[in-house]
C-alpha cells in the first residue's frame, strides 16, 4: 500500500507540470491585454511600454514561463493585476469557502445518488425503479441556475425558511449544496443501480439469500461492497466538476468563492490570477482523484497494486 501511495504522489509531479504548462499558455491566448485593461484604453504609448516592463511582460513567453514556475517553487503565486494583492492571498481568502461547496454537494450527491440507485436495484423493473429513474433524469437534465431560482422562490420568497444568499450559516450552506450536488445524484443514482444489478445477479448474492441471509445485509454489506468501485470513479471525477461548476451557483446566491474570482480575473485579464485560481483547483481535483484510487483497496481488499 505504502508503495503504491508514494507512486501516485510521484505520477502527480509530471502531470502537474505539463498542466503548469498548459494553463500558462492558455490564459496567454485569451482575448485582449491586461496592461490596456489595467491603463485604460486612453494610456499613452510609454505608460503601456512602462507597466509591460513593470509586469515582465515584454519578456519572450519562455522565460516568463521560467519565472512564474520559479516563484511557484518558493511559495509566491504573484501579484494580482487588478487588486495589487498577493495572489496567494486572494486564493487563502476565497478558496475555502468553494471548497467546503464542492464538498458539501458531493456528499449530499453522494448520499442520495447511492440511496436512490439502491432502491432503484432492489426494486427493479417496479414502478418505484421506473420513478427513481424519470427523476435522475429530470435531475440531469434541469440547469442548475434553473434549479437555483425555483429553491429560491420556494424556500427563501414562499416559505421564508432560508435566506437568499450568503455562505455564513448551515441555514446559508442548504440552497447552495442542494442546486450544485442535484445534478449528480442523478448521475450516481444511475451509475449505482447499474453496478448493483450487476452484483445481484451473481451467484454468490443468491447463495447468500439461500442460507438466510437477512435481505438488508445481503443488499448494503455484500453487494453494495462490491458494487462501490465505479461509484468511487464517479464521486471522484464528479468532484472536479463541482469544482469548476460552482462558479455559476457562487454567482447566483452571491457566494465570494474562487469561482466567482477566477471570472472576475478572466474579465480582467489578471494573468497572475487566473494562472493561480486554475492551478489550485486542477492540483485539488488531482489529489482527490489520488485518495480516491487509494480508497479502492479498502472498498475491495481484491483489488492488489503492483
Amino acid at each position: 500500500m505504502l508503495k503504491y501511495i508514494v507512486k501516485r504522489i510521484l505520477q502527480m509531479i509530471p502531470m502537474l507540470l505539463i498542466l503548469s504548462v498548459v494553463v500558462f499558455c492558455m490564459v496567454r491566448l485569451i482575448p485582449g491585454d491586461p496592461v490596456t485593461m489595467n491603463l485604460g484604453m486612453g494610456a499613452g504609448k510609454d505608460a503601456i511600454a512602462a507597466e509591460t516592463a513593470r509586469l515582465g511582460l515584454d519578456k519572450p513567453i519562455w522565460e516568463q514561463y521560467l519565472i512564474w514556475m520559479n516563484n511557484l517553487l518558493h511559495g509566491d503565486f504573484g501579484t494580482s493585476i487588478s487588486t495589487h494583492k498577493e495572489v496567494l492571498y486572494e486564493i487563502t481568502r476565497r478558496y475555502p469557502t468553494t471548497f467546503r461547496l464542492a464538498l458539501g454537494a458531493t456528499l449530499f450527491s453522494t448520499v442520495v445518488g447511492v440511496a436512490f440507485g439502491i432502491l432503484a436495484s432492489v426494486k427493479h423493473g417496479k414502478i418505484t425503479d421506473n420513478l427513481l429513474m424519470v427523476l435522475s433524469l429530470v435531475s440531469v437534465s434541469t440547469p442548475s441556475f434553473f434549479l437555483a431560482m425555483i429553491l429560491m422562490l420556494i424556500f427563501c420568497l414562499q416559505l421564508g425558511l432560508l435566506p437568499v444568499s450568503g455562505f455564513d450559516t448551515w441555514k446559508h450552506m442548504v440552497l447552495p449544496i442542494m442546486t450544485l450536488g442535484m445534478q449528480e445524484v442523478g448521475y450516481i443514482t444511475r451509475i449505482t443501480r447499474s453496478s448493483m444489478l450487476d452484483v445481484l445477479g451473481q451467484d454468490y448474492i443468491r447463495t447468500s439469500r439461500a442460507r438466510g441471509v437477512g435481505e438488508l445485509t445481503v443488499t448494503c454489506v455484500h453487494a453494495l461492497k462490491n458494487a462501490i468501485i465505479p461509484v468511487l470513479t464517479s464521486v471522484g471525477l464528479r468532484f472536479g466538476s463541482l469544482l469548476a461548476g460552482a462558479t455559476l451557483t457562487e454567482t447566483v446566491f452571491s457566494i465570494a468563492g474562487i469561482g466567482r474570482l477566477t471570472v472576475t480575473a478572466v474579465s480582467q485579464r489578471d494573468y497572475p490570477l487566473i494562472q493561480g485560481c486554475i492551478l489550485v483547483l486542477a492540483v485539488t481535483f488531482v489529489v482527490v482523484n489520488t485518495i480516491v484510487d487509494i480508497l479502492y483497496t479498502v472498498a475491495d481488499p481484491r483489488i492488489k497494486f503492483e
